[in-house]
């Protein structure tokens, strides 16, 4: 009979620390499934992957050698009734040489709305290089019935890119901006934010 009971408390301690890895490695795979996102999202802001623009707060100091042609694309999501394009196609620049580019909108709505845009660059090795220093994506823009707008992207390509071998056959890059509906649109423009 000793022998049973001993043999059931060994079987009850197995269980319970049985039972509490499963439930410790249940928290752990719910805290990485929560912690992935905003991760993944750092590693690409970190690195440039998958075309993740950098983001800069001042231009270079030194200018490079090449020079590559942008190409600008610009598109609305379902569900927003904007109009997006960029003042010109493309554009050529030296590497370390700062340029604007001014994209136009149109809020097509009898309301007020507003919309949040998404980018990249392609190709996607190129966004470690492709670095912003001001840009209409940073922020939630908001348009009243009709109302267009024309804002601008600040930006440079690091001379650094001229010392990676896998930007040597590079020659044309496309930064790309989607706009989507913001998730507050029903939130009023203030009277300072208008004028």
């Amino acid at each position: 009979m000793a022998k049973n009971r001993s043999e059931r408390d060994e079987w009850g301690r197995r269980n319970r620390a049985t039972g509490f890895a499963v439930a410790l490695l249940f928290l752990v795979m719910l805290g990485a499934a929560f912690a992935a996102v905003p991760l993944y999202a750092l590693f690409c802001r970190t690195t440039g992957f998958a075309g993740t623009i950098q983001v800069a707060h001042s231009a270079p100091t030194l200018k490079g050698e090449r020079l590559l042609t942008v190409r600008f694309d610009a598109n609305v999501a379902a569900g927003l009734p904007w109009t997006i394009e960029p003042e010109t196609p493309s554009l050529t620049l030296r590497t370390g040489e700062t340029a604007t580019v001014y994209f136009k909108f149109r809020n097509e709505a009898g309301r007020e709305t507003a919309a949040n845009a998404i980018y990249n660059v392609a190709p996607g090795v190129a966004g470690a290089y492709f670095d912003k220093i001001a840009c209409f994506c940073f922020t939630e823009q908001r348009l009243g019935p009709g109302e267009t707008s024309e804002l601008p992207v600040v930006f440079f390509l690091d001379p650094k890119l001229e010392q990676d071998e896998t930007m040597n056959g590079i020659e044309t890059l496309t930064l790309s901006y989607t706009l989507y509906p913001a998730r507050d649109a029903a939130k009023p423009v203030t009277a300072e934010k208008r004028s």
